[in-house]
């Protein structure tokens, strides 16, 4: 490693055991997809290929995520903490993070304010929930899911269902009717975030382009 890589690890502190734990993280819908550690072997190599790499402390030894699965993690970008004792590590997933087939590790819910809204609460937070919702139908793929069909099916349909929708809010804009320009809007925002995921583009990066144009 040179560089920026080489300076990178020696501010890094790995503990007792040469390990470092790892938050992997969905750099799309940024949802936490698992915890893991790395040895300095698999911090190199993950830098080098630019995937995902760690050392298993069950089976004492290096392991490539998606090696045996195909469920493969790109390394979009990599952060340490202030201590340099812990690592974050955002990814592109090539399909589920938990060896369950969940697109996340962490699904097992143990405390949510879900049913107490706040007093403020956020106007926007159902999009990030959409997101994460549309990532993990791309990761896991259930059988019978709308948002399955349309991965299966691929780009084009995709496409096709955008267009279609777009010409439904333009439809019912001209008829002045309130109630179907809602419902019509929200299958065209629904397909366009598919489409988002599709093409690897984060809602984030939406959200920046139109703070630019303010």
């Amino acid at each position: 490693m040179t560089g920026a890589e080489a300076f990178a690890v020696e501010k890094l502190r790995f503990d007792e055991k040469g390990l470092l734990p790892v938050i992997v993280q969905d750099a799309g819908s940024k949802t936490v997809l698992t915890l893991a550690y790395m040895n300095e072997e698999s911090l190199q190599k993950s830098l080098e290929t630019k995937e995902t790499w760690f050392w298993s402390r069950s089976r004492q030894q290096l392991w490539h995520k998606g090696e045996t699965s195909g469920h493969t993690q790109r390394i979009v970008s990599m952060r340490y903490d202030c201590d340099g004792d812990a690592l974050v590590v955002m990814v592109e997933p090539n399909g589920p993070a938990c060896h369950t087939g969940a697109y996340s590790c962490f699904s097992q819910e143990v405390l949510t304010d879900a049913d107490d809204e706040p007093v403020q609460a956020d106007r926007f937070a159902i999009l990030s929930e959409l997101e994460e919702l549309i990532a993990a139908r791309e990761a896991e793929r259930p059988e019978g899911s709308y948002t399955t069909y349309l991965f299966e099916k691929g780009v084009d349909k995709i496409l096709k269902k955008v267009g279609e929708e777009a010409a439904e809010v333009i439809i019912a804009a001209k008829n002045r009717s309130r109630e179907e320009l809602r419902y019509e809007a929200s299958d065209l925002i629904f397909h366009l975030m598919v489409l988002l995921r599709e093409q690897k583009l984060p809602l984030d990066e939406v959200l920046t382009e139109l703070q630019k144009r303010r």
